[in-house]
């Protein structure tokens, strides 16, 4: 309740008012039934105004510090969490994630819509990095259709760092539907797992204008920090951009 309270009376109304957000495509996705929306990751606000715009409830998958911090802003920022719709997940690897992968297929179970981000964390630079497996594993074991999302200059109203947004413009571009049916039961192929996630970073990069880079987003963080570390080893060179493999081109299993 509070969070339909929070999005079609409250806050909704307010950051669609000032914010004024485009989108582009909003029929792709499916009226009933549970479906993954993909997304680029630039901003926090990634998952504040995509939920915005669907008319559906959308819960996404949030790093577990959000819900954890002490204080008054950490209660503050627990409550805006918990009203828009975001569900702790830890991130340590291991048990944890398999615990986030139940955590999105209760979701799905359910037949509610879940909002996940391929690359795992928000792109440090605006460029599109390597996605996660995770997702196809989800993806294949909830047997559901994934919507990619291009969510478009949000890093410009806040980006990593920033406290309070700009006030700005922002757009958000909805593809067509992927069906992943033909890989039912394989999701235990690591292979098959690679190639439904590729297949997203393709239709992502396809529906957008970012630069894509084949590392994990996680991997440029790291290296970014030990630059930082005079104590640190260099890291080595990135390797060379290029956009990821389109499906038609892979090899056939």
């Amino acid at each position: 309740m509070f969070y339909w309270l929070m999005k079609n009376l409250i806050a909704g109304p307010l950051l669609r008012g000032i914010f004024r957000p485009w989108v582009v495509g909003l029929d792709n996705v499916p009226a009933s039934g549970a479906v993954i929306l993909a997304s680029n990751h630039l901003s926090f606000i990634d998952s504040i105004f995509l939920p915005i715009v669907v008319d559906r409830h959308v819960s996404f998958l949030a790093k577990s510090d959000y819900f954890t911090r002490r204080g008054l802003k950490g209660w503050a920022t627990r409550a805006f969490m918990n009203a828009t719709g975001q569900l702790p997940i830890d991130r340590s690897g291991g048990k944890a994630s398999e615990a986030s992968l139940n955590t999105g297929l209760a979701v799905l179970a359910r037949g509610e819509i879940l909002g996940i981000y391929p690359e795992g964390t928000r792109s440090p630079d605006g460029k599109l990095y390597r996605g996660r497996t995770g997702v196809a594993r989800m993806i294949l074991e909830a047997g559901v259709p994934v919507v990619p999302v291009a969510m478009v200059d949000t890093a410009e109203i806040m980006p990593i760092g920033r406290r309070i947004p700009r006030v700005g413009r922002i757009g958000i571009i909805i593809g067509e539907p992927l069906d992943f049916s033909r890989f039912e039961g394989m999701e235990g192929d690591r292979f098959i797992l690679r190639s439904v996630t590729d297949e997203i970073m393709y239709a992502l990069h396809a529906l957008g204008s970012q630069e894509y880079v084949d590392v994990y987003a996680s991997t440029v963080k790291e290296k970014r920090a030990a630059l930082a570390d005079p104590a640190s080893t260099p890291p080595v060179a990135v390797p060379s951009q290029s956009a990821p493999a389109a499906p038609e081109a892979r090899p056939a299993r």
